[in-house]
């Protein structure tokens, strides 16, 4: 905790956005002597990383793996942040499963050497591709991110440090700039080519790099990418009341309409009540695009800004069909696409892949005996959801007969299911947009593809002062580590413009 006379000497900062990013750099501030207040447009804490109970059901709409999840350092930041002290970590046997015809069915196993065993089972004309693939998730596993510091705090010794990571960094740079869609075409087996191209379809994104891929696995492997009991929104949740014990301030329900300046320097937030509220600093973790663009404006732009929000692919507007279910799926792979038999029609597109998670490994989410069910659609038309929301009735019912697609889908792999189905929740591109303010109702920024490989956008604007960034809108494929760690980056820099030495504690 800040000293008394640490907390007199503190500028204050206003940070828009309670997401983890917001979250990180509100704990890291109070660490740090800054007085801290956060508004959040929503009414609970974690922004993208969250969950949402129905009925005895929870689902998670977040955490698929978590990088760090048991040691390194992101487990250090988390544990900084009050995020896994005393949380059972789930770790699994598998990443997830890719079922085609005939009953192949390809398994990504978290053991490496069973993994390779398992693809040259399945096509033994494809070692060397296979080779090369277990090679780079080995080379992977062996990292330990050199990330302590931001890449503008680091000296000498901190560059040399890096020499350790040195495989690690370049399986890094080699697998970002690879699309996993140009991996599965190197296979000369037929199924292999279909799963790889699935597992970028339905796991991922069609544009996504190998990099997350042989990440989750390599994380998996070394049960380091385990699930937290209690799901996304428990992880936020515990963050929220580490903030809170640190004495920082968060007010819910509170829009930030303009970032106000004046000289050229941030000095505060407009709400959408009107009122307005002064600080030092302000930091947006919001929406990149809503604050560069809408809360100030696009004054405080140029190339370097414009081009990625012109340019750079996003994770682009998905779907989550929930189910609670009254049956036990545990005996089921945690993360399974399978082949449906007639394609799902969603916004003028054909799905011909369907991916399920389950939760039954964690008992917090659904009631005994019982299973919460989450079917991801990526990549929908953001145009079609737009404009089918603004007729309610029309959107309601579109809704609805996709739950009732999908259940019939989901019968063909798990009969009788059907009947089982207790819960029922869609949400839509348009869900994202009212809770997060998420540009065109992207779940996670900036998306980790070749053509934006080793790219980071800046934390501040050019000609504006005591204005800084932080969160998915700055790292590509951030996801919660990422969106973490530009939290903590952010206020060492504060520290340092402040010619103050940066302090974390663990409690």
């Amino acid at each position: 905790m800040p000293t008394q006379r640490q907390e007199a000497a503190g500028k204050s900062i206003i940070i828009i956005g309670a997401g983890l990013a917001g979250l990180s750099a509100g704990c890291y501030g109070r660490m740090n002597g800054y007085r801290t207040r956060i508004f959040e447009l929503h009414t609970i804490p974690g922004g993208l990383c969250t969950g949402w109970k129905r009925k005895g059901y929870t689902f998670d709409g977040c955490i698929h793996w978590l990088m760090g999840s048991g040691s390194g350092i992101f487990h250090r930041f988390y544990q900084e942040l009050g995020a896994v002290q005393g949380v059972p970590m789930h770790d699994p046997e598998e990443f997830g499963r890719v079922e085609g015809e005939g009953g192949k069915t390809l398994i990504l196993h978290a053991d490496i050497d069973r993994l390779q065993a398992h693809l040259k089972e399945l096509s033994p004309a494809d070692g060397d591709v296979i080779d090369e693939l277990c090679k780079g998730v080995r080379d992977l596993a062996r990292m330990e991110a050199p990330v302590e510091k931001p890449m503008e705090l680091m000296g000498f010794f901190d560059k040399l440090r890096m020499v350790r990571s040195l495989p690690s960094l370049k399986a890094t740079n080699k697998w970002s700039r690879v699309s996993i869609k140009d991996f599965a075409s190197r296979f000369r087996d037929p199924f292999l080519r279909s799963a790889f191209q699935g597992l970028a379809e339905v796991f991922f994104e069609s544009g996504s790099s190998m990099v997350g891929l042989m990440m989750g696995i390599a994380q998996t492997y070394k049960r380091n990418g385990g699930l937290p009991r209690g799901g996304a929104l428990e992880f936020a949740k515990a963050i929220e009341r580490r903030y809170l014990d640190l004495g920082g301030e968060v007010q819910y329900r509170a829009r930030v309409e303009k970032i106000l300046v004046e000289h050229d320097r941030a000095i505060g937030v407009r709400l959408d009540d009107d009122t307005e509220h002064r600080a030092d600093i302000v930091i947006s973790a919001a929406d990149g695009r809503s604050t560069i663009f809408d809360m100030l404006e696009g004054k405080y732009i140029d190339d370097a800004i414009r081009g990625p929000y012109e340019e750079w692919p996003i994770y682009g507007p998905c779907l989550y069909v929930s189910f609670g279910v009254a049956r036990d799926l545990s005996d089921e792979s945690h993360s399974l696409a399978f082949l449906p038999k007639e394609p799902l029609a969603v916004a003028g597109d054909e799905h011909t892949r369907l991916h399920v998670n389950h939760y039954s490994y964690d008992p917090t989410l659904a009631p005994p005996g019982k299973s919460s069910v989450i079917v991801h659609i990526p990549e929908t038309s953001y145009e079609y959801w737009s404009e089918l929301y603004k007729d309610p009735e029309r959107y309601k019912a579109e809704k609805q007969r996709l739950a009732d697609a999908v259940i019939a889908r989901l019968d063909e792999r798990f009969p009788g299911i059907k009947e089982q189905v207790e819960v029922v929740d869609v949400a839509t591109p348009m869900t994202y947009v009212r809770y997060t303010g998420n540009w065109r109702g992207s779940y996670m920024g900036w998306l980790d593809a070749p053509e934006t490989a080793g790219k980071t956008m800046k934390r501040t604007l050019p000609g504006l002062g005591s204005f800084y960034m932080a969160g998915q809108w700055i790292y590509p494929g951030a996801g919660i580590p990422g969106a973490i760690m530009s939290g903590r980056h952010l206020i060492q820099i504060i520290c340092k413009k402040d010619k103050k030495e940066f302090a974390a504690t663990t409690p």
